[in-house]
């Protein structure tokens, strides 16, 4: 459960206070995916960028009396009022859906049955990879100036500029925000960069107008030569490591972070037919379990696709209205020819202060490879041990294939290797033992 301070830190990410190369490889039946709300900590954030132009959408999960919410960004403009929007939350999470690791199933082929010329066999991997101020004070002595203010569906907006971090500390602490300790150092380095501050807080009248019990997502756009997300504020009353997803909308190539080693989240790996049924809890593991290892100091890639399309398919592709709703902007360019080409990167990454003391940035790759976090179930074959010869070869396959499979999982999870091989029976004695073995009495005296 998040807290319910007065300033809401979106993500931790920027917000203050708290408050195969064979595509043939990708081909199987979608049957469960690992979608954001496994990471109920975990703040999200649609980032769309081209050239110099940026879209921000963050997608708010606050759990608290509204009228403590509140939100600090740092922005590099003096955003005017329709370079904010209200985005559909729908869409959002029709965007994570789409981007999900995924659980994937295919069927062992008839080891009687010759395979048609034109089928290829997949290969996997098995190597892991409010209220007044209450002061007489002068605002103009705190060097904080209000540069512009706005009522956006059922926010409230203000644009401020600071000339020092303790005054605009103060100047919060005066406009009802309960601000934690240490603001004033977090917000220095921003400062130094003349950046502006975009603060946020429910009109409550508004809210209630909308029939809505949750808020809505904010969306910003504005213009700058930076390629990036402040992260360092959300950090400042952090309970622990914090934890985001960015989906990185551009028109040409996969996205990395620049400042920090960004590296694939293992994938295309065999597991038990039982994860069907915990993928939940086998993902968030695995994801918690491959930061550990890395020392909590890597951006994880989950996701690279061209959004025209997707093979096996968590969610249909976007609409171009939908893509429009989050921001992109080149959807409705008229020298596209055809369908205007989006990508998208899906970033998860867990981090502290420590860890990470700089704000993300990113660059854009010339890479266009297609990349999933994707995990394959693989049904054995169900046939008769007595059709051919090659079904005996293919029972005593089978039981270390099995074994590799629940190896694989105790590497990416760290779970017990014995308890996962209990839940798939492998500790059994007769288990995957072929089947023409277990009758051997019924040649004795035919």
């Amino acid at each position: 459960m998040k807290s319910i301070y007065s300033i809401f830190l979106v993500t931790g990410v920027f917000s203050l206070l708290y408050s195969f190369s064979n595509l043939n490889a990708f081909c199987g039946f979608y049957v469960a995916k690992a979608d954001a709300k496994l990471f109920n900590k975990a703040s999200k954030v649609v980032l769309v960028r081209n050239g110099n132009r940026t879209v921000i959408g963050m997608m708010n999960d606050y759990q608290g009396e509204l009228k403590n919410f509140a939100v600090v960004i740092p922005v590099p403009t003096v955003l005017k009022k329709k370079q904010i929007h209200i985005g559909e939350g729908k869409v959002f999470e029709h965007l994570d859906a789409y981007t999900a690791p995924r659980l994937v199933e295919y069927f062992d082929p008839d080891p009687c049955q010759p395979p048609f010329e034109e089928e290829k066999s997949v290969m996997y991997d098995m190597s892991p990879a409010n209220g007044s101020s209450g002061s007489s004070r002068k605002k103009d002595s705190l060097g904080v100036k209000v540069e512009a203010s706005y009522t956006v569906g059922e926010y409230d907006i203000q644009i401020l500029s600071a000339k020092y971090s303790s005054g605009l500390e103060v100047w919060l602490k005066e406009n009802g925000y309960k601000i934690p300790q240490g603001a004033s150092k977090a917000l220095k380095p921003y400062i130094k960069q003349n950046m502006k501050f975009f603060v946020a807080k429910v009109n409550l009248s508004e809210q209630k107008a909308t029939g809505l019990n949750y808020l809505r997502p904010l969306q910003f756009a504005f213009e700058s030569e930076k390629f990036m997300l402040p992260i360092r504020l959300g950090m400042i009353n952090a309970n622990g490591p914090q934890e985001l997803i960015v989906y990185v909308l551009t028109k040409e190539g996969r996205v990395e972070a620049s400042n920090y080693r960004t590296i694939q989240i293992p994938s295309n790996m065999e597991v038990p037919e039982y994860i069907q049924n915990e993928f939940g809890s086998f993902y968030t593991s695995l994801f918690t379990n491959q930061t550990q290892k890395e020392g909590m100091r890597v951006v994880f890639t989950e996701y690279f696709w061209n959004m025209g399309w997707c093979d096996p398919c968590a969610a249909d592709p976007l609409t171009k209205d939908e893509l429009k709703s989050l921001g992109v902007f080149w959807v409705n360019d008229n020298s596209n020819s055809g369908s205007p080409q989006v990508m998208v990167t899906r970033l998860h990454l867990m981090y502290k202060n420590s860890t990470f003391p700089e704000d993300l940035m990113f660059q854009e790759t010339r890479d266009t490879q297609n990349f999933q976090g994707r995990y394959v179930i693989q049904h054995p074959w169900k046939g008769n041990p007595n059709q051919c010869s090659a079904a005996g070869s293919y029972f005593k396959e089978l039981k270390q294939r099995q074994e590799s499979r629940a190896q694989n999982v105790s590497r990416l999870t760290g779970w017990d290797i014995n308890q996962i091989r209990g839940k798939m029976n492998l500790n059994s004695k007769e288990n995957f033992q072929n089947p023409e073995e277990k009758s051997w009495w019924k040649k004795v005296w035919d």
